[in-house]
């Protein structure tokens, strides 16, 4: 059937503020920020806009490959952490947990998203410095005899501070994906004697991998260009591209931060396609 015009005209017009935020919020930014990649810096700093491929060069330069090497390797271990922590206690409130303490135990899982991610690293930063509380109880229990210093400004830190942050973007996913899991399916591989890892590899696993598989997408790209835990929890010990492309921009080289942005990007976008074949590969199994 046809839509009336005056009908696809009402639905264009409800379409106009979301498409125009894009723009304004989106579109707008990222152009400028791909522009500006192409630009030099004046020679007090700022923008001088003669285009030119400089900035990209000193991007790929091999002074960055431990820059680029470490923060693939944060991201990849705070994910890994996050999905070893998550899948238990996404498992544990959907499938075994009593119906009326659900949501109560769904909610104490999002209680870090009602406060302020830089409060919870200054937190985080008061638990692990060397007069801090972790290092207090240690030498109260008779753990150790002196505060352990290398545990603030460390990748320890960071890797603690950035798993703790994305635990819940973790979690929810995993226990979408866990809640949609018919328990029958459970109980009939357990009758037919299957054991409980195995149950876990043939029946709960492929069931929820595109649970798992969105729940990786977004721990994951976060993390690489993390630069808030990097840069408080482990200070100029850990560089990190999102620490480098804030560094960029506070001492005035805004070309050379907006090229290994939109590499940071284009990273991102590549994963983001990988990711989706993934999860079409197993929607189709």
């Amino acid at each position: 059937m046809r839509v009336p015009s005056g009908a696809g005209a009402h639905r264009w017009l409800g379409l106009l503020p979301a498409a125009l935020w894009l723009l304004i919020f989106f579109l707008l930014p990222v152009g400028l920020v791909f522009l500006m990649s192409f630009a030099e810096r004046g020679p007090y700093g700022g923008v001088r806009w003669t285009f030119g491929l400089e900035n990209y060069r000193r991007a790929i330069d091999p002074f960055y490959l431990p820059v680029y090497g470490r923060s693939l390797l944060l991201a990849t271990a705070t994910t890994v952490l996050c999905l070893l922590i998550s899948y238990p206690i996404a498992s544990y409130i959907a499938l075994r947990a009593d119906p009326k303490w659900k949501r109560l135990l769904l909610m104490l899982s999002v209680l870090p998203f009602w406060t302020s991610f830089l409060l919870r690293t200054y937190a985080w930063m008061f638990v692990l410095r060397t007069e801090g509380f972790l290092n207090t109880l240690l030498i109260k229990l008779g753990v150790i005899e002196s505060p352990i210093s290398w545990l603030l400004y460390s990748d320890v830190a960071v890797l603690i501070g950035q798993v703790y942050g994305e635990l819940p973007f973790m979690i929810l996913p995993l226990y979408v994906a866990l809640e949609r899991v018919d328990v029958r399916l459970i109980e009939a591989a357990m009758d037919l004697g299957a054991n409980r890892m195995q149950v876990f590899w043939r029946v709960l696993l492929p069931l929820t991998r595109p649970g798992i598989v969105t729940a990786v997408v977004l721990v994951f790209i976060p993390s690489l260009g993390a630069f808030l835990a990097p840069d408080l929890l482990g200070g100029a010990k850990s560089a990190v591209l999102g620490t480098v492309i804030q560094n960029q921009f506070v001492q005035r080289n805004q070309p050379m931060g907006a090229a290994l942005s939109v590499l940071l990007i284009l990273i991102v976008l590549g994963l983001l396609r990988a990711a989706s074949r993934v999860a079409r590969a197993a929607e189709k199994r």
